[in-house]
């Protein structure tokens, strides 16, 4: 079962409208953030999303479709925390925000741009049609075999209509297909997100029944610490995820404390020996003094 949700899109879209804060803070801590889970930090990076997020998501204009994409960027990033802490009912939280966000995202993209790529298309036919009248203007007046002054003049004309026209033809298809590379891309930030949410809600709802059929949450940790542990070529941060997250559901299990502590470089603490009984000492009883 994959333990981490999927990677983030951050900079697959223009990262437009920098002025704004949620963008701005986004872009200066999300190396930071990066670098921490990379290090098994999640608690961190937890604290600061949720802080970033409780400060300015409320703002974020949702027709701001690069604003929206952060904020699915940063409720990812949360979410990773959460799954690296191994508590991932709140990652299965954060995820399902940045699921509709994306999701919300991508409508409003949508709507937006549906009505500009209309008016491209309407521009493009107009822009065209003239274009190839005007071509065979030009080619008319290029077949003479003479041309005065008049003609010559218009001949200028209509080369510079034809290179305005055709530079605007040029630019507005680029348009049209940068509109069609960002929905794409919302698109497939929508669907990414909503296939990882269903995997984890399926997952965590995989657990409950294991819990349930083996009797008691120490049970089951038990069980998955010896798997966890055999499967030591994964990552060490997927093991420590699922060791943390065994660890909150038996926190007494004092195997899991060890794995866990191992993997996050403790030393385990060994109890100090105690210390050695005091020997009684053997006293001779006095002899009695001599008599006379």
């Amino acid at each position: 079962m994959r333990l981490f949700l999927p990677a983030l899109l951050a900079l697959a879209l223009p990262l437009a409208g920098q002025g704004a804060p949620l963008l701005e803070r986004f872009k200066e801590d999300h190396a930071a953030w990066e670098e921490s889970l990379d290090q098994g930090q999640g608690v961190p990076v937890r604290k600061a999303a949720e802080a970033l997020l409780q400060q300015e998501e409320g703002m974020v204009n949702p027709s701001d479709y690069n604003a929206m994409h952060t904020v699915v960027a940063v409720h990812n990033l949360a979410a990773r925390a959460c799954v690296l802490e191994g508590a991932w009912e709140d990652a299965v939280a954060h995820l399902e925000k940045a699921s509709r966000a994306a999701s919300d995202n991508l409508a409003s993209a949508e709507g937006t741009f549906s009505k500009l790529v209309a008016q491209h298309q309407e521009k493009l036919t107009q822009w065209k049609d003239e274009v190839t009248q005007q071509q065979k203007r030009l080619d008319d007046l290029d077949a003479l075999p003479g041309l005065n002054s008049d003609q010559i003049k218009l001949r200028g004309q209509i080369r510079g209509f034809l290179d305005e026209h055709r530079r605007a033809i040029a630019q507005s298809e680029k348009s049209l297909r940068e509109i069609d590379g960002l929905l794409t891309l919302l698109r497939k930030e929508k669907d990414t997100y909503a296939a990882a949410l269903a995997d984890w809600q399926g997952f965590l709802a995989k657990e409950h029944a294991d819990i349930a059929r083996l009797g008691s949450a120490p049970a089951y940790v038990a069980e998955k610490l010896d798997q966890v542990k055999a499967d030591d070529a994964r990552p060490r941060t997927e093991r420590l995820a699922y060791g943390r997250r065994l660890l909150r559901l038996d926190p007494a299990n004092r195997d899991c404390q060890r794995f866990v502590g191992g993997l996050e470089g403790k030393a385990e603490e060994t109890p100090a020996p105690k210390p050695a009984p005091a020997k009684k000492s053997k006293q001779k009883a006095a002899k009695p003094a001599p008599t006379d």
